[in-house]
């Protein structure tokens, strides 16, 4: 069972503890997303932000092709994809592998049994679209999914060998210990080395943003006012939670950042 903390409102934090972020490491869809759409008001934020001299990291589970096109047009300081999967540096630079994985079409082809095994018991469960984009993982809608049928996925993705996560858009079939925070402490440690915990906030709204929220590694984290629907699942919760939900959230914390100075 999750552990039950105190979710303290964003309001709350100092002014001295926001003055020393430089660096903001989100989730994506439902975190930066307003109803499936970037806003004006979004862009407007990360915006002001690059121009502060804060940097911005995207670290989502969608597909590395989905990311790759994405971070090149953003005003982001590179992106992670597929929970911790890839990375993709600022400008147009190769791509990171960050999960070792021997050989690329053979993992494919095991992941896709793998996916076929659960659709003996769900046959009801259809591939993403982005699917064919992806590299480290497998991905499928989590639209229609109950909390029950979730935890019978992910038992059964671990009787197989296989790590199990899910957002607010996809279920993820995925190498056991890729997860977000791994992959940006990897990335942190190899491309970012200049920022310490201090200096770090991770946000996030989804079950696949929890290791983001764990204390131990990230000590200021935020989720957006959404997350409230999967918080008493998450046995890592965020240190603060916005007024708002979703894009709005994520302005909002942008707001108080950059008031702080």
């Amino acid at each position: 069972m999750p552990k039950h903390l105190s979710l303290t409102a964003l309001s709350e934090v100092s002014s001295t503890c926001l003055r020393n972020i430089r660096l903001i490491a989100t989730d994506m869809d439902g975190t930066l997303t307003k109803r499936g759409k970037f806003t004006p008001a979004l862009l407007q934020a990360l915006e002001d932000l690059a121009a502060a001299n804060i940097k911005v990291l995207i670290v989502t589970g969608r597909s590395a092709g989905w990311v790759s096109g994405l971070s090149s047009l953003m005003p982001v300081a590179g992106a992670m994809a597929e929970n911790g999967g890839l990375y993709f540096p600022p400008g147009n630079q190769k791509p990171v592998v960050l999960t070792p994985i021997a050989d690329l079409i053979k993992h494919r082809q095991q992941l896709a049994t793998t996916f076929e095994k659960l659709q003996t018991q769900f046959p009801q469960i259809q591939e993403s679209v982005d699917n064919r984009f992806r590299v480290t993982d497998w991905t499928f809608d989590v639209a229609g999914l109950s909390q029950d049928k979730l935890q019978i996925l992910e038992r059964l993705c671990q009787q197989m060998g296989w790590g199990f996560t899910y957002s607010n858009v996809q279920c993820h079939i995925k190498p056991q210990g890729q997860d977000k925070a791994v992959g940006l402490l990897q990335v942190l440690r190899e491309y970012l080395p200049d920022y310490s915990p201090e200096q770090i906030v991770t946000v996030g709204d989804s079950p696949n943003d929890e290791s983001l929220f764990d204390r131990h590694y990230f000590p200021i984290s935020v989720g957006v006012a959404n997350v409230l629907e999967y918080v008493d699942k998450l046995q890592h919760q965020p240190a603060y939670i916005t007024t708002a939900a979703e894009g709005d959230g994520f302005c909002e914390l942008s707001s108080y950042i950059l008031q702080s100075f």
